[in-house]
């Protein structure tokens, strides 16, 4: 079964919580509504010739240079037992993004959850343990936001380095790029 038939199969038990898409590198996939990505995710799940059992990636990305206020996640979904593989879209307000948690869908998203909450600042409702995963506790802002500014400092210890051939004596950077 291909990306089209299941989406054809979603679309026929949810009229309108889902929009087919074609992406820019090739890959389809479905934007879903936020307020029903549980139930779309357990009927992705359980439904007999879809059956995704496995949330292989689980993602998110900043929509802001594309002129879209806005955050997406992104689910990848594989089928073992079936071996097809969908990919759907949420849409979240960049101010406040927020949607509800499939780590009772599937356990993976527990840990994937985590690191777009680090990153990006998407809440995920319902999460078991929703802290940050990558950067401390007490990290300001979301990197991976497009608008993300970093400090000069992190604690008294510089965010950033020197370049190692600018510390070098001049004649001898060049020798080391010419090597």
């Amino acid at each position: 079964m291909g990306p089209k038939d299941v989406f054809e199969t979603l679309k026929a038990r949810f009229a309108d919580a889902a929009e087919w898409k074609e992406g820019h590198a090739g890959e389809p996939y479905a934007i879903v509504d936020a307020g029903k990505i549980v139930e779309v995710a357990r009927f992705l799940k359980e439904t007999h010739g879809l059956l995704f059992d496995c949330l292989s990636n689980l993602t998110g990305v900043d929509l802001v240079k594309l002129k879209l206020d806005r955050i997406a996640v992104v689910y990848h979904l594989f089928s073992y037992s079936q071996r097809h593989s969908f990919v759907m879209k949420v849409h979240l307000d960049r101010t406040a993004p927020t949607v509800s948690t499939l780590s009772g869908v599937w356990r993976a998203a527990a840990y994937m959850e985590r690191e777009v909450f680090d990153l990006l600042g998407v809440k995920f409702e319902g999460h078991p343990d929703l802290r940050r995963i990558l950067l401390p506790e007490d990290w300001v802002g979301y990197p991976l936001r497009k608008d993300y500014t970093e400090e000069a400092t992190y604690q008294g210890i510089p965010t950033t380095r020197p370049n190692p051939l600018e510390l070098i004596p001049l004649g001898m950077a060049e020798e080391i790029k010419n090597a």
